[in-house]
């Protein structure tokens, strides 16, 4: 019996509670970019009234906003990214393997392909989150959201 057959469900177990933990984080993700863009959004809103009523159609500000959004994922998912492949690439831990006793030694690489996947995964992050603030903008009632502080 080889090594991969044996280490098949311990794989398996991994492979899937990482996937439940990183599905997990994401949706906390949204909610934690749906607060700030939120923020930003009641602190500018007699600026995006203004573009409203100088003749910016709502299509305009739910544009401008989520390019917002995007490039604020985007540049968190880079830096993200960054520190990740400073901090765990090339780290090196070990496991005690209980079935036969014997230490087993991990090299953590981190993976060109993976640091992608983790800023595409940043930038549809940051679009959900920044997809209800920006309807929200475009729905406000333009003279009431220039009398407002």
């Amino acid at each position: 019996m080889c090594y991969a057959e044996q280490s098949a469900t311990i794989t398996r177990l991994v492979t899937t509670l990482g996937f439940l933990i990183a599905l997990l984080r994401a949706i906390g993700a949204v909610f934690g970019a749906l607060n700030p863009m939120y923020s930003a959004l009641a602190a500018r809103t007699r600026e995006i009234a203004t573009l409203r009523a100088l003749g910016f159609g709502s299509g305009a500000v739910v544009v401008s906003l989520m390019l917002e959004s995007l490039l604020l994922a985007l540049a968190d998912g880079v830096l993200g990214g960054s520190l990740a492949c400073l901090a765990f690439n090339n780290f090196h831990t070990s496991a005690m393997n209980w079935q036969s006793f014997g230490q087993i030694t991990f090299a953590f690489r981190v993976a060109l392909e993976l640091l992608i996947r983790g800023v595409i995964w940043a930038a549809v992050i940051g679009l959900i989150g920044g997809l209800f603030p920006a309807i929200r903008a475009a729905r406000l009632p333009i003279a009431a959201a220039l009398r407002e502080l």
